[in-house]
């Protein structure tokens, strides 16, 4: 899947998305329209004209479009507290980072393992508890702000496998923008709808409310038209959502199947949906709202206003066979599941069930959890880098699990708490020089008090021997918490952060990665409506910007050899910007350079942030080799640029079988 080409499909669905919305507020309008000429001759004689004065149809019209305006834009403000926001609203449960549940702890560490892989910063993660049907979906404006929910119905039916493949699915939708789109949706349509919950309320009360003249029989026909101009919104609204979501359902499953490179999990996972009685339909009352953006049908199939292909189509579409035969045995088999006697049977659910005609016995495997050497490099190809953003494969889930499983456990536990997430961010920022390291320590007891700078100190001998790949899987794993930390602590945490990097008069490539990193994350977890704005500026209009970052790139891997690091910056420019005529020149403070050249690059075309990829790819090939700092640079430019770049160094830098022993675990 290219990911460039998607996104750019996003903001032409946006566009789409408002002509269609354009359409159904005009038919809207005109079926109120309608209803207040048919009540202007309710109780008039015969003989009596029926109608009203264009002028009076004007104003109810003007009238009608601020209500839906207003309406959708209070909804759409409802949810600018991103992903979470629409979790709660459907009345899920937050999985909380350091759950003791077995369930809810394998769908954390299947999340944390996705969001590794993808370079993105790890949602939260809820359950629907009430929900047996298996369902799950993605919200939020960006990756910063997403949330992952799931049904109760997946942790009790779905293997780990199966799990995966929905999450991957997921995991499409984050990584292609869907998210954004469907919050979007859920305003506009909500604006759609208001009318019909006005004549709702009206019909309710209309026997019990009495009308100056004390008729009540004209407030619930009034009630009574605005319920069937209700219905007219309702209609264009399923019609809406169906548009968006179908197509986009389709490229997710696609998307899935890349990610985990099989079919096994995503179509075992569509088969028991279309086997179990509950299938994946929801009792929430609020379930059409999000029913573009959820993983199955919320309720039954229907050809008109379906927002996903049919469940034979979807399962044939990732070249399984969809045999009836096997969908009535699979239903059988789980009509009384049992509890499984080895919970981590590859055959059970997160929740420790298998069906009745398995032992549940069989073991899960597990491949080989070693680490590459952090002072490997191996050669790349520019086009291959920029084919693999937003594109994560199996050997990224892989090797994100290698990751995940390897971080030690008072890391992980320091990750999994508001304050201990705090601690190991600054812990990270510590340098290891000593005189350097008591500047720094002295920074964070002034900024929040000698409890913090103990805890940071105390964290200070496992990072010594973290191995150097873990840290940004670190920094993705401790987000979670910080982000839910008051703004002014957030506000503090970043100046104390960039104290401490500067408290040696210097700032390295592991420095600038690691606040860079944070303050992106946290920039658009705090203003998630805001965060990101698909640009629509051509990369040669901000042709400057561009040549500054390559030649920041390739001075900081070059430092000792200007004609080198000239060398790389000339394949940068001859990449993208062929004809572009630029002086070459390393920024004195390239720290703001780099920052700087990033505000406008990261709203230019999505097509034009594949050019930058390739052409910072280049830079770094110059000398044929990838250092663990060049892949930590890239992979944050990528961040900044909202182009998630997976851990790809990491995974290319595997050291063959001569080098390395295979273990298990």
């Amino acid at each position: 899947m290219d990911f460039f080409a998607q996104q750019d499909r996003v903001r032409r669905s946006s566009r789409g998305l408002v002509v269609l919305f354009v359409f159904a507020v005009l038919a809207v309008i005109a079926a109120v329209d309608v209803v207040v000429v048919l009540l202007a001759g309710f109780g008039r004689d015969q003989t009596a004209r029926l109608g009203v004065e264009p002028g009076t149809l004007v104003m109810v019209s003007i009238g009608v479009l601020a209500l839906i305006g207003m309406a959708s834009l209070v909804r759409t403000l409802s949810l600018r507290g991103g992903g979470a926001a629409v979790a709660r609203g459907m009345g899920a449960t937050e999985v909380p980072a350091d759950t003791t549940r077995p369930a809810w702890r394998k769908l954390r560490n299947v999340v944390e393992e996705m969001a590794i892989a993808s370079s993105v910063p790890v949602p939260d993660v809820f359950v629907l508890e009430s929900e047996p049907g298996i369902n799950a979906f993605a919200a939020g404006y960006t990756p910063a702000d997403a949330a992952v929910c799931v049904t109760q119905g997946c942790l009790d039916r779905l293997t780990r496998e199966e799990l995966q493949g929905v999450i991957a699915h997921e995991f499409s939708h984050v990584l292609h923008g869907d998210m954004r789109l469907n919050i979007r949706l859920m305003g506009l349509l909500f604006g759609i709808l208001v009318i019909g919950i006005v004549g709702r309320f009206l019909l309710s009360t209309g026997g019990r409310v009495r009308s100056r003249k004390g008729n009540t029989a004209y407030i619930a026909m009034i009630g009574v038209g605005l319920l069937v101009v209700g219905y007219v919104g309702f209609f264009f609204g399923r019609l809406i959502q169906a548009a968006v979501a179908r197509s986009r359902e389709s490229l997710a499953d696609a998307s899935a199947v890349q990610f985990t490179r099989q079919t096994r999990g995503l179509a075992g996972a569509l088969k028991k949906i279309a086997a179990l009685e509950t299938g994946s339909t929801l009792a929430a009352a609020n379930r059409q709202e999000v029913a573009h953006m959820l993983f199955g049908e919320a309720e039954g199939y229907s050809h008109l206003f379906a927002t996903h292909p049919p469940l034979p189509e979807r399962i044939r579409a990732l070249g399984v066979q969809y045999d009836e035969k096997e969908i009535a045995q699979l239903a059988r088999a789980w009509q009384h599941p049992q509890r499984a006697r080895a919970g981590d049977a590859a055959v059970a659910s997160l929740s420790g069930f298998v069906p009745v005609e398995s032992g549940g016995s069989a073991p899960a495997s597990f491949a080989s959890d070693r680490l590459p050497q952090a002072d490997r490099t191996v050669p790349l190809q520019a086009h291959a880098v920029s084919a693999r953003v937003g594109a994560p494969e199996r050997d990224d889930v892989h090797v994100a699990g290698q990751l995940h499983r390897r971080l030690p456990d008072t890391l992980r536990q320091a990750a999994q708490d508001a304050s201990g997430a705090l601690e190991l961010v600054l812990a990270l920022a510590v340098a290891d020089h000593a005189q350097v390291r008591d500047a720094q320590l002295l920074q964070v007891d002034s900024s929040f008090g000698s409890d913090v700078a103990e805890g940071v100190e105390a964290l200070l001998p496992p990072l010594s021997i973290l191995h150097p790949m873990l840290r940004l899987p670190l920094v993705a794993l401790a987000f979670g918490q910080i982000r839910h930390q008051p703004r002014p602590r957030i506000e503090t945490l970043l100046g104390t952060l960039e104290a401490m990097v500067r408290a040696d008069q210097r700032v390295d490539l592991h420095e600038y990665c690691l606040v860079r990193l944070l303050r992106q994350m946290l920039h658009d977890a705090l203003d998630p409506a805001g965060g990101f704005v698909p640009g629509t500026r051509r990369l040669h209009q901000v042709r400057a910007d561009y040549a500054a970052l390559c030649a920041v790139v390739a001075c900081r891997g070059r430092d000792d050899d200007d004609s080198a690091a000239q060398r790389a910056w000339a394949r940068a420019m001859h990449e993208a910007l062929p004809n572009a005529h630029l002086d070459f020149h390393c920024p004195g403070d390239w720290q703001d350079a780099v920052d700087h050249a990033l505000a406008r690059l990261d709203r230019i075309r999505p097509l034009d942030k594949k050019l930058v990829v390739r052409g910072l790819t280049e830079a770094i090939l110059e000398d044929n080799q990838v250092s663990v700092a060049e892949a930590e640079l890239l992979r944050v430019i990528c961040a900044a640029l909202h182009c998630p770049l997976p851990p790809l160094i990491e995974r290319l830098t595997q050291v063959s079988a001569d080098d390395d022993e295979t273990g298990g675990n």
